[in-house]
C-alpha cells in the first residue's frame, strides 16, 4: 500500500504478496530496514529483486543462511565510545570519561548505558558515581537498568522468552540451558559439562549452546568455550531463582562428579603406574599395603561419557582450559554451603554432607587429589593454593583422616615449591602423623622423602639424611625403584654440602632407577642435580651440559618446578662460564615462563640472576632495582637468596 498498490490488488497468500512486493520494487531505487528479524525464512520473502534496492537488517540471530549478505556483528562499544554516548545522552560532561565505572558496570551495551543515561538525565542529585554505586552494590544489576520503556531485562527476557516457546527442540534446550548456566554460575561452559547437567548428549548441548550464541545471550570465545556476557549473567541468576536449593544443589554435584571423573583420566595420563597414582586413585587405603591392590573409584565420581585423553599433553590443555571454571566451582561450594568460610558444603536442605558417596562434599578433596599432578607439574601455584584450602578445611570438616592427609601433604609441597619450607615441614609432619596413624606404607615413605627434602633446604643435615635413610629401607620393602630413586636424589641433595662427588654418585644411582623405572622426571631431575654439584665443584661447563641435557629430556613435557630449576642453574653456570649474552637470554626465558605462571617465587630468584648479570655489565642501577623487586618477593620465605639479597642492597651506595 505504501508503495501505492491497490488494497484489492494484494494476494491474501503471502508468497503471492511477496511476489508482488519483489517485482513492485524491482524498477526502484529503495532501502529497505527490517528490525528484529527472527529468521532467515521471515527475510526472504521481503528481499526486493531490482539491482537499485538494499535492505538493513537486524537481528539477535546471525542469519548466516542468508545468501550475499555482508554481515557486520555488532560487539559492545569501545571503552572510548560508551563514554561519549553516556556523555551525549546524559548532557553530563564532568567525570564521565572512559575510565568511570559506569562504563565497565553497563558492559558497554548501547541500551544499558542509554537506560543509565536517561536515568542520569532524569535526575541532576544523581550523581554518575552514585549510580555506579547502586550498580555495583546490588546482586541483580538489571533492577536499575530500567527506566520508562527502556530495560535491559525485557530485551533479554524477549530472547529467552522466544527460545522457550519455540517449536524447535534446540530452542527449548538453549532456554533450559540458560537457567542451568544461571544456576551454577560459572566463569565459562563446554558441551560435555552441560550435557551433564541438561540430562542430554553432547550433540544437542552443543546445539543449545549454539543457539544462545545466536541469540546473543552468549559468546563462543573460543571453540567449544561459551561465555555468558555480564548482564546476561545476572539475567541467568534471575531465571535460575526459582530453582529449588535441592535442584541447585544437584547442579553443583553434577559439575563436581564430572570435574572428578576427568581429573582422574587426566591423573591416569600424568603418572606412572606405581605407588603415588595408586595412592591418589584409592578411595580407602589399607595399612601397610606392600603389594599394589586394585585401584578403586573416587567418592561419587562417575566415569565420564567422553574418551579418556590420549596424553598428558591433551590432559595438560583440558586443565589449562577448564582450571578457572573449576576454582569457581570449588569456591561456590564453600561460600555458598560453607559454615564460617571453612570451606564445608552442605547438600541440599542444608545437612553437611558425610562423606558418603552421594555428598558433594566428599568431592572436593577428591577432585583436589586427582588434580595435583597437573596443577604440580603445570607450575599452577595459585590456583593450588585455593583449591588445596578448600581440600583441606572440607577433609577436616567431614572428619575424612584420609583426605586430610593427603591435602595436608599437598599443602606442604606447595608451600616447599614457593620458598616457605618451614611452613611446608609443619604441614608435612601433620601430614605424616595421619599416614601412621593409618598404617599406609607408600604414604608414610613419600612424606618421609619430602620431610627429608625440606629438612635439607633449611640446613638440619642431621635429621635429613636421618629421615631419608627411614624412606629408603621403606623403599625396598615396596619394591618400588622409583620410590629408591627419589630418595638417592633428595641424598645427593644432602651431600652437595659436604662431597659434591659423592653427590653425583648418589644422583647418578638416582638416574639408573629413573632409567628403571622408566621415570622421565626422575631422569631430568637426575641431570640438574648433577648440574648443580658441578656448579658446586667450580665446573661451570659440565654443569652447562647436565642442565641442557636435563631440559632435552624434559623436552615439551610439563614439569615446571623441574624445568624453572633447570634454567636457573643453566643461567647461573653460564654465568660463571663467562657467557653474560646467553645467560641474559636464558633469564629472560625463566623471568617470562615464571610470570605467565604466576610463580612469584620463581619470578624472585630469577630477578636475583638479573641483576648479577647487570651488575657485571656495569648497569648497577638497573642490577638494584632488579634486587629490591626480588627481595620484595622472597623476604617472607626460607630462601637463602633473601639473605644474599639483603646483603647487596646493604652495601648500596647513598
Amino acid at each position: 500500500r505504501d508503495l501505492g498498490t491497490a488494497p484489492r490488488r494484494i494476494p491474501e497468500h503471502p508468497y503471492a504478496a511477496a511476489a508482488l512486493l519483489r517485482s513492485t520494487l524491482a524498477p526502484t531505487r529503495t532501502l529497505m530496514v527490517l528490525d528484529d528479524a527472527a529468521t532467515a525464512a521471515q527475510v526472504r520473502p521481503l528481499l526486493p529483486a531490482g539491482p537499485g534496492c538494499a535492505v538493513i537488517v537486524t537481528s539477535r540471530s546471525p542469519l548466516t543462511a542468508l545468501d550475499g549478505a555482508h554481515r557486520f556483528p555488532l560487539a559492545p562499544l569501545s571503552d572510548d565510545e560508551s563514554a561519549a554516548l553516556l556523555r551525549a545522552a546524559s548532557g553530563r560532561a564532568a567525570g564521565l570519561d572512559a575510565a568511570h565505572p559506569l562504563v565497565e558496570l553497563t558492559g558497554r551495551l548501547p541500551l544499558a548505558l542509554r537506560v543509565v543515561a536517561a536515568r542520569l538525565a532524569a535526575r541532576r542529585a544523581l550523581t554518575p558515581d552514585a549510580l555506579a554505586g547502586q550498580l555495583a552494590a546490588t546482586e541483580s544489576r538489571l533492577q536499575h537498568l530500567e527506566y520508562d520503556d527502556l530495560s535491559v531485562r525485557r530485551s533479554l527476557a524477549v530472547a529467552h522468552e522466544a527460545l522457550r516457546a519455540s517449536h524447535r527442540e534446540a530452542d527449548r534446550d538453549a532456554a533450559h540451558a540458560l537457567r542451568r548456566i544461571g544456576a551454577l554460575d560459572l566463569p565459562a561452559y563446554g558441551a560435555p559439562l552441560l550435557a551433564r547437567l541438561t540430562g542430554t548428549d553432547e550433540f544437542r548441548a552443543e546445539a543449545a549452546l549454539d543457539r544462545l550464541v545466536d541469540v546473543a545471550l552468549l559468546e563462543e570465545t573460543t571453540y567449544g568455550r561459551y561465555v555468558p556476557h555480564d548482564l546476561v549473567r545476572h539475567f541467568a541468576r534471575e531465571l535460575a531463582g526459582s530453582t529449588t536449593p535441592t535442584e541447585t544443589a544437584a547442579a553443583v554435584e553434577q559439575a563436581l562428579r564430572w570435574y572428578t571423573g576427568r581429573a582422574r583420566q587426566s591423573l591416569l595420563v600424568m603418572l606412572p603406574p606405581g605407588y603415588e597414582r595408586d595412592e591418589r586413585l584409592r578411595t580407602r587405603m589399607s595399612p601397610a599395603a606392600v603389594a599394589e591392590p586394585p585401584v578403586a573409584e573416587p567418592p561419587g565420581a562417575e566415569p565420564p561419557t567422553e574418551p579418556p585423553f590420549t596424553s598428558a599433553e591433551e590432559a595438560f590443555a583440558w586443565g589449562d582450559r577448564e582450571l578457572p571454571t573449576i576454582v569457581a566451582l570449588v569456591e561456590r561450594c564453600a561460600r555458598d554451603h560453607g559454615d564460617g568460610g571453612t570451606g564445608v558444603v552442605r547438600g541440599a536442605g542444608g545437612a553437611v554432607g558425610t562423606g558418603g558417596t552421594g555428598s558433594a562434599a566428599a568431592l572436593v578433596p577428591t577432585l583436589v587429589r586427582h588434580l595435583f599432578p597437573y596443577l604440580h607439574r603445570g607450575g599452577r601455584l595459585a590456583e593450588l593454593d585455593v583449591l588445596g584450602r578448600h581440600a583441606l578445611n572440607v577433609a577436616r570438616s567431614l572428619g575424612d583422616d584420609e583426605a586430610e592427609a593427603f591435602a595436608l601433604t599437598d599443602r606442604a609441597g606447595l608451600h616447599f615449591m614457593s620458598g616457605r619450607a618451614s611452613e611446608a615441614l609443619a604441614l608435612n609432619d601433620e601430614g605424616l602423623k595421619l599416614w601412621r596413624r593409618l598404617g599406609v606404607v607408600s604414604c608414610v615413605r613419600r612424606c618421609l622423602n619430602n620431610r627429608g627434602l625440606v629438612l635439607e633446604s633449611l640446613g638440619r643435615y642431621e635429621e635429613s639424611e636421618e629421615t631419608l635413610r627411614q624412606s629408603l629401607e621403606l623403599s625396598r620393602q615396596l619394591g618400588d625403584p622409583y620410590g629408591e630413586a627419589v630418595t638417592f636424589s633428595h641424598l645427593g641433595n644432602l651431600y652437595k654440602h659436604t662431597d659434591a662427588r659423592a653427590a653425583i654418585a648418589h644422583h647418578e644411582r638416582s638416574l639408573a632407577l629413573g632409567e628403571m623405572a622408566d621415570s622421565l622426571v626422575v631422569r631430568h631431575t637426575a641431570h640438574c642435580n648433577i648440574g648443580y654439584a658441578h656448579l658446586r665443584l667450580g665446573e661451570p661447563a659440565a654443569a652447562v651440559r647436565n642442565f641442557e641435557q636435563s631440559l632435552r629430556i624434559l623436552g615439551d613435557d610439563e614439569d615446571w618446578q623441574g624445568e624453572s630449576k633447570s634454567r636457573l642453574g643453566l643461567v647461573r653456570a653460564l654465568r660463571e662460564l663467562g657467557r653474560p649474552g646467553r645467560a641474559a637470554q636464558e633469564c629472560d626465558i625463566l623471568l617470562d615462563l615464571a610470570e605467565r605462571r604466576a610463580d612469584q617465587y620463581a619470578v624472585g630468584l630469577a630477578r636475583h640472576q638479573r641483576g648479577l648479570l647487570l651488575r657485571a655489565d656495569g648497569h648497577e642501577e638497573e642490577a638494584y632495582h632488579e634486587w629490591e623487586q626480588a627481595q620484595e618477593i622472597l623476604d617472607d620465605t626460607d630462601s637463602t637468596v633473601a639473605t644474599d639479597l639483603r646483603e647487596l642492597l646493604k652495601n648500596r651506595a647513598p
